[in-house]
């Protein structure tokens, strides 16, 4: 791919940084099918130890952008773990990719309780509730799990799934942070008794019979979105015509991966040490339409495990961040009294994502806020005209997520460890 795009980049070269993640292969597939040289960029990529070293690489400019948990540009632009530095996304990587995972013998004690947990993901929890009173009453030390960073979609989705149970995952569970590469080995070593992360670190554990999956991410919420591609703000404002030409070379690359066709060379693609560094067939285990929740079972299909593009998945939906908002809120994180739909405005940029999907001639939805849970299969959105073709958005607990009633939604979990007066919030919110 040799053809120019007509909006010259003002800058040619740049280092975007990534996680080794089977979602990074949005970017691996630009270099590598040629995306970015395409619309006139130069990309290096720059493997990252953990989240927190693609955040403040990102914030430092020595990494001109950067695949990131969709909650780091929200915590990072709200000061919350690290001085303030205001990011922004105006593209979505994906939607699910992950699961969670726990040891064979944290498996086999929640099989005691309720064998049917192998064909029911949806009653992991409540058979893990059943446990956690168990070893209370016995005088038990908690049982220990991990998650990738504490602004993550993983440490929202495992708490949303305990506490679906009526578990209090900062009462009954300890939870800690572990870089994904490393989730593994210490499940191995049984320092963790389960975790919550993106592929290939699930199948991994599968593919070595060290751990089972207890249900995915897609289980919990279906359709939920993961990783964004995040910049700052002062970057995108000194680079804007480099920054559009970054959005489009991910919305085609993105295009390209959502076809099954291509989806075993992309796994085979991402397989080498410098990005991923974990065999093909283990990424296939989940990218390529099945899924494997442990080795003694056959796999099962899954065809939206991994969503790339369809379904709107790049669109980067103000009332995404505004939910995630909603979990900081919910989880005590968030103890500063703040407007939650300007500071998603803030953040998300649907603006700039259509300016780059309406050069590639892509349709793309008029709004920027949709509600969440209540379709349990596939339905269309109309916008502007068009229709667009939708996934399932149920959540495992039957909540709806109303964008406009968004307090009415925090206050209605009966699990939550508020740190902010909500009469307060509302009234800021109103």
């Amino acid at each position: 791919m040799n053809e120019k795009t007509e909006n010259t980049p003002e800058k040619n070269d740049l280092r975007l940084g990534f996680i080794p993640l089977t979602d990074c292969c949005v970017l691996v597939a630009a270099k590598e099918m040629g995306y970015f040289e395409k619309h006139g960029l130069n990309v290096t990529l720059s493997r990252e130890a953990s989240w927190a070293n693609i955040r403040d690489k990102v914030c430092v400019g020595a990494l001109d952008g950067a695949h990131m948990l969709a909650g780091i540009p929200i915590a990072t632009t709200l000061g919350l773990g690290f001085s303030k530095k205001h990011l922004i996304t105006a593209f979505s990587m994906d939607l699910n990719g992950n699961a969670i995972t726990v040891s064979n013998n944290l498996y086999e004690r929640l099989l005691e309780i309720d064998d049917s947990i192998t064909a029911s993901p949806a009653k992991t929890a409540r058979a893990l509730k059943q446990l956690i009173d168990a070893d209370k009453a016995a005088g038990k030390a908690p049982l220990t799990f991990a998650m990738v960073f504490p602004f993550s979609n993983h440490n929202y989705e495992i708490r949303y799934w305990m506490a679906s149970a009526g578990i209090d995952p900062d009462q009954d569970v300890r939870l800690m942070v572990i870089p994904p590469q490393y989730m593994v080995e210490n499940l191995r070593s049984g320092h963790i008794d389960g975790y919550c992360v993106g592929e290939p670190w699930n199948a991994h554990a599968v593919r070595d019979d060290i751990g089972k999956i207890l249900i995915t991410g897609y289980d919990i919420w279906n359709n939920s979105p993961e990783k964004v591609f995040g910049v700052t703000q002062e970057w995108a404002n000194k680079y804007p015509n480099t920054h559009l030409a970054l959005i489009k070379a991910l919305i085609e690359t993105a295009c390209w991966i959502d076809k099954p066709e291509n989806r075993s060379a992309v796994a085979e693609m991402i397989s080498g040490h410098e990005y991923v560094g974990v065999a093909p067939d283990v990424i296939k285990m989940s990218m390529t339409g099945t899924f494997q929740y442990n080795a003694a079972v056959d796999p099962v299909d899954l065809p939206d495990y991994n969503v790339f593009h369809r379904y709107l998945a790049n669109f980067p939906w103000c009332s995404h961040a505004a939910w995630i908002i909603s979990q900081m809120v919910r989880w005590g994180q968030l103890e500063e009294h703040i407007h939650i739909k300007q500071i998603a405005e803030k953040i998300y940029r649907p603006d700039i994502y259509r300016q780059a999907a309406e050069e590639l001639g892509l349709p793309f939805p008029a709004m920027d806020y949709k509600q969440e849970g209540s379709h349990s299969n596939c339905w269309q959105l109309q916008a502007n005209g068009r229709v667009f073709e939708m996934g399932p958005d149920l959540f495992i607990d039957g909540m709806v997520y109303v964008p406009e009633q968004i307090i009415e939604y925090i206050h209605s979990f009966p699990v939550k460890n508020l740190k902010i007066d909500m009469a307060c919030l509302a009234k800021m919110n109103s």
